[in-house]
């Protein structure tokens, strides 16, 4: 009989362990709270603002229509949003490149509503140690009433994020309407249960683990990343080695400053401790700072063992702001955004596509007059009901009828069947180039656009 020990089995996932962060306080968590109620409020509030009779920001997909207060857009105008994404893409490479990662630490949705669910935990079961506390106790009625009071929030919390989401893309005040009275269709009702159970699952559930396995950034963030990066350091000639208590003591001349009390691991979000270096579940949101810096207030110690700074100020060289990957985003950054504002000042408030009558390239009318026949799909994208007037230029005494003329209405888009005649004798090849120009006849400042086509005749 073997005396062998059975074999241990290999685990290779390792089980996951809620993070709890605790509290503090300093300049850096006060300036994030700032920014979580700023964002928070431009998200929930801005739905309920009113311009000019309708919702100031709303994404009306059925009408095919966007407005942004005094902006209409319409599904031509898609290359607005093409250059809009083009344009965050770049800012964050520009700001990453520059500082770090303070998209992730001040303005990430996912750290913004991260946050303040923590809040709410930390409401109803109090500080990390109570927390912890709480969840190894066993279940009785207090331990209850905190967890569905807890959930009861974050429910409550969740379904409002996705009501507000739906709010965007269809009338918030109908959308409320139809919701209180239980006459919301059934799409209106699965996507706000499906944006706030997307809300309840990332910020309530899921939290750090979405930022160290989920979120691509936090992988390809170090190609972005350069000695002159800014980011969150510990200052290791200064802290090491790092004692406590009775041995920190009995060698106090030999002790570094840090006195690896492990606050800086216990207000991480993320659960890292930042003295092992830079890694990549780190989203820079300073609370290592904020709490070192009062420790070291409490030691006699000057601040900044934990800091932003630059691995070429580690070095003890000059951290170069200005260098080319900066500048190169920052021009083409600049120049998106000039092209940007100039093309959206340019913006006509009416499109027009030409389609030529398929029948016959020409009639010949009363012996002498050539017929050319043109079919227009004329957009009117101005906030009024419009009539046009239409001419035609690069091609002498013509005549240009429209044929069912009529009023179009803000928003819609209008067949218009335009005849134009002109003498054979005024042709100077069987086809040539002409444009028609389509002017707006209603409102302050009338809009107009040219197009090119062709008009056609015998042969000369």
């Amino acid at each position: 009989m073997s005396n062998k020990a059975s074999p241990q089995p290999i685990q290779f996932y390792k089980q996951h362990e809620k993070v709890y962060p605790r509290e503090t306080k300093g300049f850096f968590q006060r300036l994030r709270n700032i920014t979580l109620l700023v964002l928070l409020g431009i998200y929930y509030f801005t739905p309920w603002i009113m311009w000019n009779g309708r919702q100031a920001i709303l994404f009306d997909l059925p009408a095919r229509k966007f407005h942004i207060f005094g902006l209409t857009m319409w599904p031509q105008d898609f290359f607005f949003l093409t250059l809009l994404l083009i344009m965050a893409g770049l800012s964050l490479f520009f700001f990453t490149a520059l500082a770090g990662r303070l998209w992730c630490g001040y303005a990430c949705p996912q750290t913004v509503w991260t946050d303040a669910f923590i809040w709410m935990e930390r409401l109803v079961e109090g500080s990390r140690a109570q927390q912890m506390k709480l969840t190894k106790s066993p279940w009785t009625p207090e331990k209850i009433r905190k967890r569905v009071l807890k959930q009861v929030m974050w429910v409550s919390f969740s379904l409002w994020t996705g009501f507000t989401f739906v709010g965007y893309f269809t009338p918030i005040k109908e959308l409320a309407s139809v919701l209180w009275t239980f006459d919301a269709s059934f799409w209106q009702l699965f996507w706000v249960l499906f944006y706030g159970f997307a809300t309840y699952g990332n910020a309530g559930f899921l939290r750090e683990q979405v930022c160290q396995y989920m979120c691509p950034y936090a992988r390809f963030q170090s190609a972005m990343f350069d000695k002159d990066t800014l980011v969150i350091a510990y200052d290791e000639a200064r802290g090491e080695p790092r004692m406590k208590g009775k041995k920190r003591n009995e060698n106090a001349d030999k002790a570094g400053d840090c006195i690896d009390c492990g606050l800086c691991v216990q207000v991480c979000p993320t659960g890292i401790d930042i003295r092992n270096g830079l890694q990549y579940e780190c989203i820079a949101c300073a609370a290592c700072i904020d709490v070192c810096n009062e420790v070291m207030d409490s030691v006699g110690k000057p601040h900044n063992l934990v800091q932003y700074t630059t691995e070429a100020t580690t070095e003890g060289r000059k951290t170069k702001i200005l260098r080319l990957r900066i500048v190169i985003y920052a021009s083409l950054l600049g120049a998106l955004a000039i092209g940007f504002l100039i093309a959206l000042m340019m913006r006509s408030s009416v499109q027009m596509d030409i389609l030529r009558d398929r029948n016959a390239l020409y009639k010949v009318i009363s012996g002498n007059q050539i017929e050319n026949t043109y079919n227009l799909k004329v957009m009117n994208k101005s906030h009024v009901d419009q009539r046009y007037q239409l001419v035609i230029e690069g091609l002498p005494d013509a005549n240009v009828e429209m044929v069912n003329d009529r009023v179009v209405k803000a928003g819609e888009i209008a067949n218009i069947t335009v005849q134009v005649t002109v003498p054979k004798d005024k042709l100077v090849a069987a086809s040539q180039t002409v444009h028609l120009k389509l002017s707006e006849l209603e409102g302050d400042s009338p809009d107009s656009i040219t197009e090119e086509t062709r008009f056609f005749g015998p042969s000369q």
